[in-house]
């Protein structure tokens, strides 16, 4: 793995991680849900709604790409 595909790993994980425990703190306080269910349902909210990072290779070396459902297109990241 090169140097942009780990910090496009890096990134979401840490963006899914954050939504996770958000999510998951939500769901318990303003849901009926109970046991497994909690984490399943922030775990599938935090999958829908976290930002995809790519690392790509184009003809200007390798870039880091991101795609949100929050933001319109592909954004290159530094």
């Amino acid at each position: 793995m090169t140097k942009l595909q780990v910090r496009a790993f890096l990134y979401q994980l840490g963006c899914f991680a954050i939504l996770f425990i958000a999510g998951r703190y939500v769901v318990a306080m303003y849901t009926g849900l109970t046991g497994l269910w909690i984490p399943m349902t922030a775990f599938i909210i935090a999958t829908l709604i976290s930002p995809k990072f790519q690392a790509v290779k184009t003809k200007d070396g390798e870039k880091l790409f991101m795609k949100w459902i929050f933001m319109k297109g592909i954004r290159e990241i530094g």
